[in-house]
């Protein structure tokens, strides 16, 4: 992949669509892994204003601080760039006391889980709104368009997406080419919505190289008779993940009246 040229045109693309659009610049939610700090550096490189917004929920010390080496760098280089940090955990526990609670824990670590990542969709919207900046999205293709892991309405709510076209080995290397902080280049990619350790690896079963290779073979029409041992077991995981969440990756269905009955 040929790194500078592709950042000069999402830069390009994304200044040209802020510019239509008559918005004045960039919010970006930073988590202190690869993907958002990579968004919010071409971000940057627009000239625009662009807001990093640090939302913590229970998180791991060391993601907030990966997020704020990389915040405190981007200043460094960036005069546009300006940051502040909303702490949700209230928010979160709040919530939790409001909505009923439940003895059935199979599906409430997910549940909540995903509300946090819908607390700092509202959140990062709020700003947006006060500023006229754009939510920039920070979900790359195989997340995005292949396994769908994000939270639908959460990190999936956005106003356009920089880099949901490259793969998240793609985004390592424009990482590298944009001088992304060693602590975030090196560590190993996790969501933080649980309040532990666990990484997106752990929970999708499959590194994101292993579920690359799956969305490409499936694009060349593999099958998974086509594989044997771990490579049939990848290919499995990345063809129900991605049939269990085609409903974030279509358009929301609409119920069409007939004509006849108007």
């Amino acid at each position: 992949m040929q790194s500078e040229k592709v950042i000069k045109h999402i830069v390009n693309w994304l200044k040209n669509y802020a510019v239509n659009a008559k918005m004045d610049g960039f919010v970006v939610g930073i988590s202190g892994g690869i993907d958002s700090a990579v968004t919010s550096a071409l971000c940057a490189k627009t000239g625009m204003r662009t807001l990093c917004i640090e939302m913590p929920i229970h998180q791991a010390e060391s993601q907030v601080t990966r997020g704020r080496e990389h915040i405190k760098l981007l200043k460094e280089h960036y005069a546009n760039v300006s940051d502040t940090e909303v702490n949700l955990t209230s928010v979160f526990e709040q919530f939790k006391t409001e909505v009923p609670q439940t003895s059935d824990d199979s599906f409430l670590d997910l549940s909540l889980a995903n509300t946090r990542a819908r607390l700092r969709m509202t959140t990062l919207y709020y700003f947006a709104g006060l500023h006229r900046y754009l939510v920039a999205g920070t979900g790359n293709k195989v997340e995005d368009f292949g396994v769908g892991f994000y939270t639908k309405y959460g990190d999936g709510g956005v106003d356009l997406s920089p880099i949901a076209d490259l793969m998240k080995s793609d985004v390592y290397k424009i990482g590298e080419a944009l001088g992304i902080v060693d602590s975030i280049m090196k560590a190993a990619p996790t969501d933080g919505l649980f309040g532990d350790s666990r990484s997106d690896e752990d929970q999708l079963g499959a590194s994101y190289d292993e579920l690359e290779w799956a969305m490409k073979m499936k694009e060349n029409g593999k099958k998974s008779d086509d594989f044997l041992g771990r490579k049939k077991t990848v290919f499995d995981i990345y063809n129900k993940l991605n049939k269990a969440n085609q409903h974030k990756m279509k358009p929301i269905p609409v119920c069409e009246i007939p004509k006849n009955l108007h």
